[in-house]
């Protein structure tokens, strides 16, 4: 009787392990220029808007997972097209996945933009990659 009042509890307590999320202060796209041919790195904070082109490009947020679990890379975004008149035409509005670019992409007829990461607020580090890992604990040797 006490084994199956514990399998019960278990069963009960047992939850799936679900990988937890980060919610990061900066989403980098990349912005190609097809006229040029160059892609262009963009480093927004969330809920900041950043021009490129005719283009605006608004975060509002930016989610990657831990270096030890599989990468989940994800931005919600927000991106206008600023007509040669000055009005502004929303064309695209959704979820982004660095790991499938051409999945849920801007396509224009002129610029594409892409997310490639999301970043902490350190300079240089991208969250949701080895570059937020601690570096390794290594003796310094003092040979000559």
């Amino acid at each position: 009787m006490v084994y199956i009042a514990v399998a019960i509890a278990y069963c009960l307590a047992w939850q799936p392990v679900v990988a937890q999320k980060t919610e990061n202060p900066i989403a980098v796209f990349a912005a190609l220029d097809k006229v040029t041919a160059r892609i262009s790195p963009l480093e927004i904070r969330i809920g900041d808007t950043v021009r490129f082109g005719a283009l605006t490009v608004t975060p509002r947020v930016c989610y990657s997972r831990p270096p030890t679990e599989a990468p989940l890379t994800s931005v919600f975004v927000e991106v206008d097209e600023i007509k040669l008149s000055g009005e502004q035409q929303r064309i695209f509005t959704g979820w982004m996945f660095a790991q499938s670019p051409g999945l849920h992409a801007v396509e224009h007829p002129v610029f594409d933009v892409w997310l490639t990461s999301c970043k902490t607020s350190a300079p240089g580090q991208s969250a949701g990659s080895l570059e937020n890992s601690p570096a390794p604990n290594r003796a310094s040797s003092n040979r000559r």
